[in-house]
């Protein structure tokens, strides 16, 4: 089966008002106030919690990941609470994926975010069931960039490795389908937009009404 798999923060859905409005929860809760934009700083929100305590912390001269790991439950824990606030798919994605189905692909989801948190943001947004498969940061031992998670994902969507592309939004996306050995999709519209062409991606996806197209020429 041809299958295509998906990142989802900066991916499937804008995620990352949610993710800083959790790390400034942390900030505002050691008395640093609110230390990340929810505009200026969305690119980090997308490379993770630890990622965003680490820039917030770094901005009040603190450098200390003894207290970036002691924040990271805390966030999480205020993340989960409020994880779909103002969390929203990007437009066309249900169409798009719904399409694909309907052309014999299958679907699945590989993410770094932990597992629990991507299965319920999934269902909030009304898609889980597109996916036949959902692999999260903690579903096995690796996480990507690490080639396992990937063809795991593959593998529970019924699909096969040969004729799959994954669809991601970073630098760990583009190393996780070079390891894999597969052709990765990476989208123009986040917070690089076209920018993102500098990691020399398999094909660029501009929207998701362009998706089927690409997919197509990619893996048939």
């Amino acid at each position: 089966m041809k299958t295509v798999i998906c990142d989802l923060d900066g991916t499937l859905a804008d995620t990352s008002a949610d993710l800083i409005a959790a790390a400034n929860a942390c900030f505002v809760a050691q008395g640093h106030g609110a230390l990340l934009d929810e505009q200026a700083d969305a690119l980090t929100a997308f490379h993770g919690g630890r990622a965003m305590l680490r820039l917030g912390f770094s901005r009040v001269g603190i450098e200390d990941e003894t207290l970036v790991d002691a924040q990271y439950r805390p966030f999480l824990d205020h993340y989960s609470m409020n994880i779909d606030v103002k969390t929203e798919l990007y437009p066309g994605t249900i169409q798009a994926l719904e399409t694909l189905r309907s052309e014999g692909y299958v679907l699945g989801v590989c993410t770094n975010k932990p597992a629990d948190l991507a299965e319920d943001l999934l269902q909030k947004l009304g898609v889980r069931d597109l996916f036949g498969s959902m692999i999260g940061a903690d579903t096995l031992s690796v996480r990507k960039p690490d080639p396992t998670p990937y063809l795991e994902a593959v593998k529970r969507a019924g699909g096969d490795p040969a004729q799959s592309v994954l669809i991601g939004d970073t630098e760990t996306d583009v190393k996780t389908a070079h390891a894999a050995g597969v052709p990765i999709v990476l989208v123009g519209f986040g917070p690089e937009g076209t920018g993102i062409a500098r990691l020399v991606p398999d094909a660029l996806l501009m929207g998701y009404d362009q998706l089927g197209k690409v997919v197509r020429t990619l893996i048939g």
